[in-house]
């Protein structure tokens, strides 16, 4: 990898105080100058108040689906964006509400269309590495077999969940036009269901509210049956990967990131409930649209593209979010 000329890489972190993107940030800040682009739209300034504090990071709320000049922020003059640039961008930004998800299918179609467009043109502006966080959800319903990234997936236009599904397959051929027409080097991350601390509370994701809810003593509600079935990842393993993935040679393309393990989620709901000691029952209640089994990723290629795996067991991975509930049991 070329050497920047700076002391530090400059990085914009677009969705950057989301679950997944707050826990990027937070990596990227060991070695880098980071930019943190949210809007708030379904993510918190909880989960960034912990770097607010940090000379290395500036958060800007503003929306990506609106033309972006980071030149015009005061607060990034400590940067030096106008002679250093920007070196990489990772792109998160997207609603991804379940509970919620109607309420934003305007901004979900927007953000895969002319928020993706303005990202990629900030790539293009700075000439910068970009990453991609795309979805397993383009593949389709889950199959026989794990899914392979040569796989081309099938999903339902006119459905209500387009918007986020077919959106995320138009973003990735926006990713691919803009590396053929403008050279723009542009990986894609396909990242399956991911958990750990920050995961969004009582908005259908499941594993947090499990937690929060065994803790209470409540109900745990599962959005379907018994035969839910999932893979999950946790949270530091689909970090790592996207780091891995802005590491590697230029050319890698799309690369599927999150568990191999395929798991019952009454299972998981059932650890839950015994290692929080807990006397909660497990319910059952019809399924939420955006929320479906998906499939399992082939990480054929991540493992020898990248080097990565994903390392924490699942009985590790809940118990370091049973442990984050239990410490911010206030907060939450």
């Amino acid at each position: 990898m070329a050497q920047v000329p700076f002391e530090k890489k400059n990085i914009l972190v677009t969705g950057g105080a989301g679950f997944i993107g707050s826990h990027l940030c937070e990596r990227l800040l060991k070695d880098a100058h980071v930019i943190c682009l949210d809007n708030f739209t379904n993510s918190s300034t909880k989960n960034i108040d912990y770097l607010l504090k940090n000379s290395d990071f500036e958060f800007l709320r503003t929306d990506i689906n609106q033309p972006i000049v980071l030149e015009n922020f005061s607060e990034l003059k400590k940067f030096n964006i106008t002679v250093q640039g920007i070196q990489e961008i990772y792109h998160l930004a997207c609603p991804t509400s379940a509970k919620n998800f109607d309420e934003y299918r305007l901004q979900t179609l927007d953000a895969n269309s002319v928020g993706m467009k303005h990202v990629l043109d900030l790539g293009v502006k700075y000439k910068a590495k970009v990453v991609f966080a795309s979805s397993s959800v383009i593949y389709g319903p889950r199959g026989a077999r794990p899914f392979r990234e040569d796989d081309w997936g099938t999903v339902n236009l006119a459905t209500p969940r387009s918007c986020y599904d077919e959106g995320k397959r138009f973003a990735e051929t926006m990713c691919a036009t803009y590396g053929a027409v403008h050279g723009l080097d542009a990986r894609i991350a396909r990242i399956f269901r991911t958990y750990g601390p920050r995961l969004k509370l009582y908005d259908g994701q499941m594993i947090s509210d499990f937690i929060t809810d065994a803790l209470e003593g409540k109900d745990l509600v599962i959005y379907g049956d018994e035969t839910f079935r999932t893979t999950l990842c946790y949270v530091s393993d689909i970090v790592d990967g996207l780091v891995k993935l802005m590491e590697a040679s230029a050319g890698v393309g799309s690369v599927n990131l999150g568990s191999d393990v395929d798991v019952a989620l009454v299972d998981v709901a059932r650890q839950i409930v015994a290692a929080t000691g807990s006397s909660s029952k497990i319910v059952f209640e019809p399924p939420l649209q955006f929320i479906t089994s998906l499939g399992i990723p082939d990480l054929t290629k991540a493992r020898e593209s990248l080097g990565w795996i994903p390392l924490v067991r699942l009985e590790d991975g809940l118990k370091r979010s049973i442990e984050y509930a239990v410490a911010h049991r206030g907060l939450l």
